[in-house]
């Protein structure tokens, strides 16, 4: 069946390996291949690339990987619509995330919703904000957590504001301050968090004209906070991330109180299947309880 070597093709693209996909989907990795060779001999032309840096796609492959998606995604839509008219529920809800909302708020989500709704799955991909805008775009995912500033131009629901503080070592002689002027940011070795080509941080710079004297650009939120108590250099993290701040740091208000606004994104909330639109109202729901919602 057709269906069956799209999710192998996607799953391979969402993976970049021939191996998890195969663990992942609980096939040999003879059959993941075979899969993509027989795809790639029906249609005509070469879907993937094999080399030192792993598998990635063809052009030809990415021309057709949203369509491939968009059927995995309509057959998913009616799976789930028929098993609602049964008087079922059943389905799978992918979801992009960011580490602080994964740590944060999805425990505490998921346990509540898989308490109510145990057949249906929820599976979390999670990168930063440029990779989550990519996979709500090709339909990797049925929705994800972004911020305002980065969110492309989808349906958005507003969830909450998040403070962005400056972080420095114990022994910075910025500790007794409550609030650090962006211009002070300037003379301090920095260590950028790459959150993404549009990040709220990136825009402060810009719209603020700062030069920050960046030494490193670093993923991880627990790694800058390691880094800042070896006296690395300072940095600039959401609130959510600090929530159990590593001793040795010390968290101090940024002039003019910036924040990110952190918000759900669909390419169209309308058009999300009946586990998704379950998942999405027990997001809001859990947010307004918590008390951490606009």
């Amino acid at each position: 069946m057709s269906l069956a070597k799209y999710e192998v093709f996607s799953t391979v693209v969402e993976l970049g390996s021939l191996t998890r996909t195969a663990e992942k989907l609980g096939l040999t990795q003879s059959a993941v291949s075979h899969a993509i060779a027989s795809l790639e001999s029906e249609w005509g032309f070469t879907l993937l690339t094999r080399g030192r840096a792993g598998i990635g796609l063809t052009p030809n492959g990415a021309r057709v990987l949203k369509h491939v998606r968009d059927i995995i995604q309509r057959s998913e839509l009616l799976k789930q619509e028929v098993a609602s008219i049964q008087g079922l529920e059943t389905g799978t809800v992918r979801i992009g995330t960011f580490t602080s909302i994964s740590t944060q708020w999805l425990p505490g989500i998921m346990k509540r919703f898989q308490a109510e709704h145990p057949a249906i799955e929820i599976k979390l991909l999670e990168g930063d904000y440029d990779e989550i805008n990519d996979w709500i775009t090709s339909g990797a995912v049925d929705f994800g957590f972004v911020s305002l500033t980065a969110a492309r131009p989808f349906d958005i629901i507003p969830l909450t504001k998040d403070n962005l503080l400056c972080i420095v070592p114990d022994e910075s002689p910025y500790r007794e301050m409550t609030v650090m002027s962006l211009a002070q940011l300037q003379a301090e070795p920095f260590i950028m968090p790459k959150w993404g080509k549009e990040s709220d941080l990136l825009r402060i710079i810009k719209v603020n004209r700062l030069s920050l004297n960046i030494k490193y650009e670093v993923l991880e939120d627990q790694a800058i906070m390691a880094m800042v108590k070896n006296g690395l250099g300072i940095s600039i993290l959401p609130a959510m991330v600090l929530y159990e701040a590593l001793d040795g740091i010390h968290m101090i208000g940024l002039e003019g109180d910036p924040y990110r606004t952190i918000v759900l994104a669909a390419v169209s909330f309308k058009q999300l299947s009946p586990a998704a639109r379950k998942f999405k109202k027990h997001i809001t729901a859990w947010l307004s309880e918590q008390q951490v919602s606009l």
